[in-house]
Formats: structure tokens, C-alpha cells, sequence
């Protein structure tokens, strides 16, 4: 597959994922990046240079680290955000659970609640 198109399958997957989320918004910056934010605050990033990366804490990046398609990502790595470059079809699982994760950290404490009671009523 070639580089072109893996982008358009990890922006597909990665919006499919992201706008499934209460309340999430798409961004494109002016460097041609695309964000996705609640309330202002973002918890994934594309970019077709580097490829997905999302908001997590130390703890789980360190343990992501330790797999080879994780790298801490850059200028922001150090405040726990993770880059996956270019996802096989077996990643989706994981990564749909770590993007929930990073949505989780990001949006406010109130559509928290609303998001784990939606859960747990399924």
C-alpha cells in the first residue's frame, strides 16, 4: 500500500474512532495537520510526516514504549503523548481503546461521567 493511501486509512479509522466521541471536533492547523479536540483540547493528532499520536500519561507510554510500533512523540513526548506511525489492521483494537483513553484525559469531568454512564448501560 503506498504511503498515500495508508494516510487516508489511518485518518479514516482515526476519525471514525475520534468523532464517535461526545462533543469532539475536527481541526486542520495551518500546517495542513488534522486535530482532534474537545473543548479545546486536543488528544489525537495526524500528521502525514509522522503518523497518530495521542494523549496518554507516563505510565502508559513507558509501557507502550516497550512495544516497536509505539515511539514517544516528538516536542510533546515528554508531557506523555505516543506516536504510531503506520498501524496494521491488528492495531485498530488497541489503538481505538488508548484514543478513548486520551479522549478520557482531555475532555471535562462532566461528559466524563456522561461517556462511562453510556457505557455501561450497553
Amino acid at each position: 500500500m503506498k504511503s498515500q493511501e495508508k494516510l487516508q486509512v489511518l485518518l479514516g479509522n482515526a476519525c471514525k474512532i475520534c468523532l464517535s466521541l461526545p462533543e469532539v471536533v475536527e481541526h486542520i492547523d495551518g500546517f495542513g495537520h488534522t486535530t482532534f479536540q474537545i473543548c479545546g483540547k486536543s488528544f489525537v493528532k495526524l500528521t502525514e510526516r509522522s503518523g497518530l499520536s495521542f494523549k496518554s500519561n507516563r505510565e502508559i507510554q513507558e509501557l507502550l514504549l516497550q512495544k516497536k510500533q509505539f515511539f514517544k512523540t516528538p516536542y510533546i513526548g515528554h508531557h506523555g503523548w505516543v506516536l504510531i506511525q503506520t498501524p496494521n489492521d491488528g492495531d485498530w483494537e488497541e489503538l481505538t481503546e488508548l484514543i478513548q483513553e486520551a479522549y478520557l484525559r482531555a475532555a471535562p469531568k462532566s461528559l466524563v461521567k456522561e461517556w462511562i454512564e453510556q457505557r455501561s448501560e450497553m
